[in-house]
């Protein structure tokens, strides 16, 4: 690890800051490599329960470094073919965490900073902050985040800023579900924090599995997707922990892992 990711951990929380402020976040190889390799070691991190994902400085995450793109000029069809692997492989990495993912966004997302975002299971944004699909202005598209940006706000969406390559903002990222709640900047801790209470409420076998079920019916058959459906909430009612969480409502107590 170098700093361009920083881990924070406290009990059950993890923060996850990009730290190229300087840059804006701007995505490099670096960078991405850092924050694939952050989320292979929180997918093994015992009794770990949550993560926020913020930026430092003055943004979230602005995209591609300009001197990242430069360097493309020159990279051959099978450069380009491992270097896109490699940013898909992190996107998955974070999009596949066990765990609440929490995106803290400020400033600006663009891009992949967008990706990064749809990545996560809650989206927190400062009323300021602006979002955009840039890259058509370039003569590129969003294509390795589309996988993950268009599953979240929608195909008629995502051809309609595809296309246009224009910025919106917090507003309009939350009337597409991109973003899950809007707050002024000087709030945003403090509704990042909101989220992270109502995550440890919930049991974490059952948010893990609640992430997994999501998935699940999104990719599957409908046929093999009413199987799973079936099988997932009888695994869950007799699972210790969906014991447990059934008898504290019954007996009007906080379950084991809320205390």
């Amino acid at each position: 690890m170098t700093d361009l990711v920083l881990i924070e951990r406290n009990g059950p929380l993890a923060t996850v800051t990009l730290n190229r402020p300087e840059v804006h976040n701007a995505f490099n190889a670096h960078l991405i490599a850092e924050l694939h390799a952050a989320c292979d070691a929180l997918r093994g991190e015992s009794g770990l329960r949550a993560v926020v994902l913020r930026g430092a400085g003055p943004s979230f995450c602005a995209g591609a470094d300009l001197h990242w793109m430069r360097e493309s000029l020159n990279y051959t069809h099978a450069e380009n073919l491992a270097d896109a692997a490699r940013l898909d492989a992190m996107l998955e990495a974070l999009n596949t965490l066990p765990v609440a993912v929490i995106g803290r966004v400020h400033g600006a997302a663009l891009g992949g900073g967008v990706g990064l975002a749809a990545c996560c299971d809650v989206v927190v944004a400062a009323e300021n902050a602006s979002f955009g699909f840039t890259e058509a202005r370039l003569g590129l598209l969003p294509a390795v985040i589309a996988r993950y940006v268009a599953p979240k706000i929608g195909p008629g969406q995502a051809r309609a800023l595809f296309v246009t390559a224009r910025r919106f903002s917090a507003r309009h990222a939350l009337g597409i579900g991109l973003v899950h709640e809007v707050t002024p900047a000087e709030g945003l801790d403090e509704a990042v924090e909101r989220v992270i209470e109502a995550v440890l409420a919930c049991g974490p076998e059952a948010v893990a599995a609640s992430k997994a079920l999501v998935a699940a019916v999104a990719s599957l058959p409908p046929a093999e997707a009413r199987e799973y459906v079936i099988g997932a909430i009888a695994a869950a009612r007799t699972s210790a922990e969906g014991q447990e969480g059934l008898r504290a409502f019954l007996e009007k107590r906080a379950p084991a892992w809320a205390k």
